[in-house]
């Protein structure tokens, strides 16, 4: 009798492919889920005989091994196995056998080949039968990030259209966001990001092995995704405002360009938060984890976790950068995924903080997470990982200080203006923002949310003097133990800024209304600074300075009014937009008040228009018109046009 040999594998891609929802990977190559069984069917040189034996062999990573689930050997069955790979026997027609292939909801995910060994007349051979790449799978119960509600699946993994918001607490806007996770050489990409990692190059077999772990695997892209540590990464940061030799962050609208871009030439110049949380979306979506992106207004970046956020001034309003090291991001963006706690306990599962953009060293590398939402909620600091900083983000306190030219420093009062406001994603389902502030913190103000704040405090204090193993969470952080302060004196007036929307071109009208409290009239003197500044509230540029006396009558109010003119900052301001303007006021007394404002002036609108109704199969005219609002010549502007699954490549008009 002829020996048996294999011609060729039928992967049944397009059958599949509906089954385990990756139908809209544009790749040639198949595209699974784990927990989920699949059909292939063999195609031989003869029809298969009762003599003939088959065992199937699948393998992942560079040196497979069977003790670290990434080489599994399966001889054909009649039974599945739930625990582990399977391979059931099928009907057999003609020269052609079928065998449906059941990966268990733990395996190793990523590329695989599969091999085929056949002992056919006493002889044992063996051939390749192709590659599949397997992904995690939100829709199997035993999947650690198994989501039970279709709807949600839908949206944090299937989804390629997101937003993200900017601005400030005041006033913010929205942009869209093509995560395009399933473009062409998208998924190949994400692969091969994968395998950048310096804990990959340190050990090939045991990185691989724990890419069963979607808590491993988001930890390994937190660092991936920025180029801080020397490992290839694929975005480099730059807040600067100077975006020479590369783009600027507000060029990009979306993850593919940047990917395409990093495979082919190395890390991507410039992003900032939004960016790098797009592009992580991106490869978790890409990999099945559930994801989505996170905007927190008021994100505070607390340096020496202490959860305190210092603001130094000198007497003018102006912000002394020498001594804050601590800072206030105006709005600053993360990513989430959904999984289970094994390490920790089932009471943490769910949402996972994942924070790519570059801000402290999480045990000696720049990356952050997975760290639970439930943990910094109720001020559990002391659990993996990075839960510190992430609650410092949402929920520190704020000091602000005077130091006069003496070199003395003064508590200032200013009114409550807590960290971590208007926290947003993406609603599901809709482009819409839904507020998710109250996951990561009680009620500001509640007595739940001052105990999960003193819970924080005291369990930082006892890691910190604790051993080792309790430390190493917070490694490369530096814990100053926290001492109480002596609360700064409320005066007896109170001041707001106000102002209405404001174009980018105009200039900025701005009141300043004090009102008293005290029984007789005070003489107030105001400082008052306006600095540009970028959108982690970094002074880039003094626009102006101004000091006047007003007297404020008992029970009174007075509004001061001023102006910023466009020629005043057109040549500080960042494409950021933001202004922050601070008012140190003294009245006869001593009391003292400090009051700020971030102004985000808005950008000229983009319209878009279509010419003719769109139809189908047909080329679409559409006009975008952009009106110059300020007097000078606007030259070298760029257009640049995105879109899955409608255009292949960015359109780009000059």
């Amino acid at each position: 009798m002829t020996s048996l040999q294999l011609r060729n594998v039928d992967f049944q891609q397009s059958r599949n492919a509906v089954t385990h929802r990756t139908i809209d990977y544009d790749t040639a190559e198949p595209v699974l889920r784990r927990g989920q069984g699949f059909s292939i069917i063999l195609n031989f040189n003869r029809s298969v005989q009762s003599g003939d034996g088959f065992t199937i062999i699948a393998e992942t990573g560079s040196r497979p091994t069977e003790s670290g689930n990434t080489r599994v050997v399966m001889p054909l069955s009649s039974s599945t196995n739930s625990t582990r790979w399977s391979a059931v026997r099928g009907p057999s027609s003609g020269n052609s056998l079928t065998v449906t292939i059941n990966p268990p909801v733990t395996a190793v995910i990523g590329r695989y080949q599969l091999s085929l060994q056949i002992t056919s007349g006493g002889r044992t051979s063996t051939a390749k039968g192709g590659t599949f790449v397997m992904l995690f799978n939100c829709w199997a119960s035993g999947d650690e990030v198994f989501l039970n509600n279709e709807a949600e699946r839908v949206e944090y993994v299937l989804n390629e259209g997101g937003m993200y918001w900017f601005g400030n607490a005041n006033r913010f806007d929205s942009r869209r966001w093509d995560y395009a996770q399933f473009e062409s050489g998208i998924l190949d990409t994400c692969l091969i990001l994968l395998d950048k990692s310096s804990f990959y190059a340190s050990n090939q077999a045991e990185d691989v092995a724990r890419r069963n772990d979607p808590l491993h695997v988001g930890r390994v892209l937190s660092a991936l995704v920025n180029s801080n540590d020397n490992d290839q990464g694929v975005i480099v940061g730059n807040w600067s405002g100077n975006y020479a030799g590369g783009e600027s962050p507000t060029y990009w609208n979306g993850s593919a360009s940047i990917l395409r871009q990093w495979r082919q030439s190395g890390p991507v110049k410039y992003g900032q938060c939004w960016v790098y949380a797009g592009v992580l979306c991106t490869v978790l979506r890409c990999f099945g984890i559930p994801a989505r992106v996170i905007i927190n207004f008021e994100s505070a970046h607390d340096t020496d976790m202490n959860l305190i956020v210092d603001n130094y001034y000198d007497e003018n309003g102006k912000k002394d950068n020498y001594r804050t090291s601590d800072s206030k991001w105006n709005f600053h963006a993360w990513d989430e995924i959904w999984s289970k706690r094994k390490d920790i306990g089932a009471f943490y599962d769910g949402w996972q903080v994942l924070d790519s953009t570059p801000q402290e060293p999480s045990g000696g590398i720049f990356r952050l997470g997975p760290c639970s939402l439930n943990a910094v909620r109720e001020g559990h600091v002391d659990l993996p990982y990075d839960a510190p900083f992430v609650f410092a983000e949402v929920n520190a306190d704020t000091y602000n200080w005077v130091v006069y030219p003496d070199g003395t420093q003064r508590k200032i009062y200013s009114e409550p203006a807590a960290v971590g406001w208007y926290t947003s994603t993406k609603a599901v389902g809709s482009f819409t923002r839904v507020d998710v502030t109250g996951n990561y913190k009680y009620p500001e103000g509640s007595t739940k949310e001052r105990e999960a704040f003193s819970t924080a405090q005291s369990r930082m204090r006892a890691a910190a003097a604790g051993p080792a193993g309790a430390r190493m969470h917070m490694a490369s952080m530096s814990l100053r133990d926290a001492q109480p302060e002596e609360a700064a004196v409320k005066p007896e007036f109170s001041g707001a800024f106000t102002n209405k929307e404001t174009q980018v071109g105009e200039d900025l009208n701005m009141d300043l209304t004090l009102k008293s409290s005290a029984s007789n009239t005070r003489t107030v003197m105001i400082k008052m600074t306006s600095t540009a500044i970028i959108y982690n509230s970094t002074p880039v540029g003094e626009i102006s300075t101004d000091s006047q006396s007003v007297s404020l009558v008992a029970k009174g109010e007075k509004t001061i009014s001023f102006k910023i003119t466009y020629n005043q900052y057109s040549k500080r301001i960042t494409p950021d937009n933001m202004i922050e303007i601070v008012a140190v006021c003294v009245d006869e007394t001593g009391g003292r008040l400090l009051i700020s404002k971030v102004v985000t002036l808005k950008n000229p609108p983009l319209l878009i228009r279509p010419t003719e109704e769109p139809r189908l199969n047909k080329p679409t005219n559409v006009d975008i018109i952009f009106s110059n609002p300020i007097n000078d010549v606007v030259d070298d502007s760029v257009l640049t046009i995105e879109g899955s699954s409608l255009l292949k490549e960015p359109i780009v008009v000059k």
